[in-house]
């Protein structure tokens, strides 16, 4: 078993290029794992640099300095925060207190109903089994319990203070990083070992895959949400921006997202109109949202993308999302690329190149 392991070890790491790559993963995989809630400002600034990097670069390309460049795109990017936070984030507070306030009324209704049922058909659910279901329910609507639901959220609140933090420091970084950054880069590079170009290999493949990976899921999440919002608020169904801000940010976790955004989605149609035609023309047009978005808007705007099996993409998105939390969910997709563009450029087996050729 040793020896067996010695030679492994020997075949794949006698490489120096591929112990350097190595020791660059573990290296920023462990500084993201136990400084990421220190460093969290940074990183978050590192990201928004690079998804305004290419804006920055083309208003060099016109003329501009570097640094109006980013003083303009910079500009331009707060604003749309701004109107953003101070247009949209309102009216989502106030949905979402207007059903949290109804949602006591909902699941009432919805235990009536559930008690008619038992009552037509005993032979499938037990009225033992529904007082107990009920009895479960009533306990979570607890005011007490809504009381300390509160208090935890109003817990999250109190953290107003590092939001603003967030708002003076991330737009200061994210000004030098776009500024400054071949200076930045130059400087990076003496923490890192000379040996690197199989790193730098495979950071040429995945820079333009990030990037392209980056902006399709703004555009991505946008498209879906704005389409999404226009159609509930066509068919007049209730909560229509809260509701459509979930299904634009549902795209963020691919399969699983869309289906938990449903449930939602299909309670608040139904009591607000039943079974009845506007209940299903709403989740027959919200499958069509959902359809055009897997089927046409995916593939046009990913069509660089690494090419993964969903099986691979679920497992990236519950690894790196129990890691990293919600950055670790967004970047699942690229960081199972980058794990798969490493074993693609990893270097062969030396005994296996070493074998003498039949010429």
């Amino acid at each position: 078993m040793l020896s067996f392991v010695n030679k492994w070890y020997k075949d794949r790491f006698s490489d120096p290029q591929a112990v350097t790559l190595v020791f660059i993963l573990v290296m920023l995989a462990s500084l993201i794992y136990f400084g990421g809630g220190l460093l969290a400002p940074i990183l978050v600034a590192l990201v928004l640099a690079f998804l305004l990097e290419w804006p920055v670069a083309q208003m060099s390309r016109l003329g501009l300095s570097r640094v109006a460049g980013a003083s303009v795109v910079l500009v331009l990017f707060i604003g749309m925060m701004v109107l953003i936070t101070f247009g949209l984030l309102p009216s989502l507070w106030r949905q979402g207190g207007s059903l949290l306030s109804e949602l006591p009324g909902m699941l009432d209704k919805g235990l009536l109903m559930a008690e008619n049922l038992v009552n037509q058909y005993p032979q499938y659910v037990s009225p033992e089994q529904l007082n107990s279901m009920v009895a479960s329910v009533r306990t979570l609507m607890d005011t007490q319990h809504l009381l300390d639901v509160g208090k935890h959220i109003l817990g999250y609140s109190a953290s107003l203070l590092v939001l603003m933090v967030y708002a003076i420091l991330v737009p200061l970084l994210v000004f030098f990083f776009l500024k400054d950054k071949q200076e930045l880069i130059r400087g990076a590079k003496r923490f890192f070992p000379n040996n690197r170009e199989l790193a730098n290999q495979v950071w040429a493949e995945m820079n333009q895959q990030i990037f392209n990976y980056i902006r399709g899921k703004v555009i991505e999440i946008v498209i879906v949400g704005a389409a999404s919002y226009i159609f509930f608020a066509v068919m007049d169904l209730r909560y229509a921006a809260l509701l459509g801000v979930l299904t634009g940010f549902s795209v963020l976790i691919p399969y699983v997202g869309a289906t938990l955004v449903t449930l939602p989605i299909a309670l608040v149609a139904f009591f607000q109109w039943g079974f009845s035609a506007e209940f299903g023309y709403l989740m027959l047009g919200y499958g069509i949202i959902q359809a055009l978005d897997g089927n046409v808007l995916v593939p046009v705007l990913f069509s660089d993308a690494v090419d993964l099996h969903p099986v691979m993409i679920i497992a990236a998105v519950l690894v790196f999302g129990g890691l990293w939390g919600f950055w670790g969910v967004f970047f699942a997709i690229p960081l199972a690329s980058l794990i798969k563009a490493v074993i693609n450029a990893w270097p062969k087996s030396l005994a296996i190149d070493s074998k003498p050729s039949s010429s």
